[in-house]
Formats: structure tokens, sequence, C-alpha cells
């Protein structure tokens, strides 16, 4: 989750505001509880169906982009699992409970799953570009061994840059209890922030525009009967546009923005005129972009041949003996 943008809202002091008495209130808050709670279940169930899938059917190892898909499927896990439980135990009795360390901490893994995606987001895209504008040699130019480093070098740099308010650059992280979720603010650290900005969202979102630009032009292209003089990369091309996962990454890409879209909006609106005062809103909209978390398992389930085979075969490894499992993948392709 991207850090607020200005210091308007509940500060430290809303972390000792319980829930008021009136039994409305309290409805209130225990349906935002039960809210944020089956959001985590999802988020968490789909993420480890995604992973136990890869991890249990090699032939999406053949795949570079599956890599980059099971790295989002980890980030968003962490989400679910040690951030959302803080928020359902908040909004349940309406106070932050756990002190200030945690509440800085919490802080600190939102920002940093959060660059993890927007960064998986850029390579995918990178990975599709590469396809397209490269077919003949896109095997020997994007190797799976290749596409690790990245993701090792993604985690490693976002937990980087997003470190110095954990370390004590920005000691203060606020609990907004009209989200129930800590949010390190950096209203005060504007060059940081800035920086932040620029090394994150800059060269993601430049290459996710152009990338996707360069993919969608192609296939107009193609479509349209313009004339490629070499043939053989014309037929490769052709071949590589037929694929499913260009479209797949791209609608994983504009589910992921379009989720978030609200919140940015909402947190420009407030930085220059004047704060919101409608608190179902900013936990509307909050909770809108984790959400994103778990339209993954949607997109995949509908647009990837592959995923739909790898969650068949799971399924019938847990659920059925070993002898019929191999019976039943007798006759099973990837289009079914």
């Amino acid at each position: 989750m991207p850090a607020r943008l200005g210091g308007a809202g509940a500060g430290a002091a809303a972390a000792d505001v319980s829930v008021a008495d009136s039994p409305l209130a309290a409805f209130e808050s225990l349906t935002q509880a039960a809210v944020i709670a089956v959001v985590g279940i999802a988020i968490v169930i789909s993420n480890l169906l995604i992973i136990a899938a890869f991890l249990n059917f090699k032939g999406l190892a053949h795949e570079v982009i599956n890599y980059y898909l099971l790295s989002l499927a980890v980030a968003d896990l962490l989400c679910g699992l040690l951030v959302v439980p803080l928020s359902v135990h908040a909004a349940a009795v309406g106070r932050w409970v756990f002190g200030g360390l945690v509440c800085r901490l919490a802080g600190y893994l939102e920002v940093t799953l959060w660059s993890v995606s927007v960064y998986t987001f850029m390579w995918i895209s990178v990975d599709r570009y590469l396809a397209v504008r490269k077919p003949l040699r896109y095997e020997t130019v994007q190797t799976r061994t290749r596409s690790q480093c990245w993701m090792v070098f993604t985690w490693i740099s976002a937990a980087m840059l997003c470190c110095p308010p954990l370390l004590g650059y920005k000691k203060e992280a606020n609990y907004d209890a009209r989200t129930f979720i800590c949010m390190l603010d950096w209203a005060s650290t504007y060059a940081y922030t800035a920086t932040l900005g620029i090394l994150v969202l800059g060269p993601s979102l430049i290459s996710i525009v152009y990338n996707y630009y360069y993919i969608f032009a192609m296939r107009r292209k193609l479509n349209s009967g313009a004339p490629i003089h070499d043939k053989e990369y014309a037929t490769a091309l052709a071949e590589n546009l037929a694929n499913p996962s260009h479209c797949m990454s791209f609608l994983l890409v504009a589910a992921f923005w379009l989720s978030w879209i609200p919140y940015f909006a909402l947190q420009i609106y407030e930085y220059f005129t004047a704060q919101v005062k409608v608190p179902m809103l900013h936990f509307g909209v909050v909770w809108l972009g984790i959400l994103n978390s778990f339209w993954k398992i949607v997109i995949l389930i509908t647009f990837s041949p592959q995923f739909r085979l790898a969650l068949r075969i799971l399924c019938l490894t847990c659920c059925r003996a070993k002898g019929r499992l191999q019976a039943e993948l007798v006759g099973m392709d990837n289009d079914d």
C-alpha cells in the first residue's frame, strides 16, 4: 500500500479511541471487521491456490511470466497473513492495541509489498514486450534464471528503498481509525517521499504504458494485413500474439491500478483542498485497493488455460488416489 500523502486523518491519538457504546456504532464496527476478515480470507486462499498450483504443476515453470506471477502471489499472501489480521482486530475492538513498533512494522510491510507488486507488474510488461519484440530469440533473451534474478533484485530493492522510516528517518506511524490500518506518513519528508515515488512509480508506469502500447500496436499491424517482409518473423509474431498471456497480463496490470486509482484520487484531493469527512469513503477506497490481491486468481482462471489445467491437477492430487489421478490425466491438455 502506498504511503499516505497528507498528514490529515486520524493520528496516534485515534489509537486510543474506543468504539462508542451505542449499538449502532458497535454494529458498524463489527460489520467493517467482518468485511475486512472476508477480504483477508479471500486473499489468503486465492494466493495459496496460485502458489500451490505453481509448485505442484511443473508445466508452469516453462513460461517465464509464471515466475513473476508467483512473486505477486507471495507478496499478496504476506499482506493477507501479516497485515489484514491486525486490521480485523482493530476494527472489532475499535482501537489499536499492538503498540507503536508493530504499527510502524505494519506500515513498512504495506509499502514494501505494494512496491514489490508495482515493480513486478513492470517486469511482466517487459517480459511481454520482449516476447513480441523478439519472438525468434525470446527464449534465449528471457530465461528462467534471469527472471528469478530480477525477482530477487526486486524484493531486495523494495525492502531497502522503503526501510528509512523503519530505521528512524521518520519514527511516527499513524493508525487511521477510519480504515483500521497503520500507515507511514511521510508528509513532512517531501524529499524522501518524492524520491521514493520517482524510483518506484516512474520506471514502472513508463515501462507499462510503452510496452503495452507496442504490443497492441503490433497486434493492430498484424490484423490490418500490413506487409512484414521477414516471413519467419511474421509467423513467430502471429503465434506469439495468439498467446492469451498478453491479454491476461494486461488485465492483471489494469485491475491493480484501477483498484488503487480511487485511493490516489482521494489522497490528492485531500492534499490540495480539504479533508473529506466521510469515514466510510476512506474505508472503501483503501480496502478496494487491497482487494486487488484477490482478483488475480479470477483473471488467471478466466484467461489462462495453463493455470486452469494446473488447478485441476492440484484438485485431483488432493482429492483422488494416485492411480485414479493418472487415469484422469490421460486425455487432458492445456485447453481443458
